[in-house]
């Protein structure tokens, strides 16, 4: 699908397979989330505009490059967006960091809204929002809705799987939000759940049911 970018580096494929496994414990869940999470915050900030700024070296001074703009807003979807954070903020230690709360109902699947928190001037920021499913798209669509109405321009949609189904929905709703994914699955079955998919992300990462 053109409409998203697979980051299929080999790191990124082999953690995410352990990931759908089962028999994955909570733990090993949750640590194989935050070190995939580093990886696609890699590839999803990699073309960042630099700038230059004068610097000593114990040698010399030079001019060397460096970040340009006011610092990423990271705005995680409540809850299991928050699995993504913790990799993301080891690499971008800087960032400023959102919430989105909705959930979905699971009789319409539609997203409900329940908090929303973000830092000041997202227009002036890159916000690279998380979640770590792309199912239905109803949620992240209301997040990104909600973003945009606080001012946020630039966005980009980083997400562990998607569906066929959600990139579609997404796509137009926000044909200017890119995506980014490290697989995308087969399909969406009757309730909403991706297939092969590796189930809620959130009961995954948190221990419940």
């Amino acid at each position: 699908m053109s409409k998203a970018t697979v980051i299929d580096h080999p790191l990124v494929q082999h953690k995410l397979t352990i990931m759908r496994k089962k028999e994955t414990s909570t733990g090993g869940f949750r640590r194989l989330l935050r070190e995939i999470s580093t990886l696609l915050c890699y590839e999803v900030t990699r073309d960042l505009k630099l700038t230059t700024e004068t610097i000593e070296t114990p040698m010399v001074e030079m001019q060397a490059p460096t970040l340009e703009g006011k610092k990423l807003v990271f705005a995680s979807i409540l809850r299991a967006g928050n699995g993504l954070l913790e990799g993301m903020l080891d690499l971008v230690p800087s960032a400023r960091v959102a919430h989105v709360g909705v959930y979905r109902d699971h009789d319409t699947l539609e997203a409900i809204e329940y908090f929303f928190k973000s830092p000041e001037l997202l227009e002036d920021r890159l916000t690279i929002v998380v979640d770590p499913m792309l199912a239905t798209g109803n949620s992240s669509i209301a997040a990104v809705d909600k973003l945009k109405e606080r001012g946020a321009k630039n966005l980009r949609f980083l997400c562990l799987l998607a569906a066929p189904e959600g990139i579609e929905n997404f796509a137009k709703a926000h044909p200017d939000v890119p995506i980014y994914t490290a697989a995308i699955d087969s399909h969406l079955n009757e309730q909403g759940y991706i297939i092969p998919g590796l189930g809620d992300a959130g009961d995954r990462i948190y221990g419940t049911k």
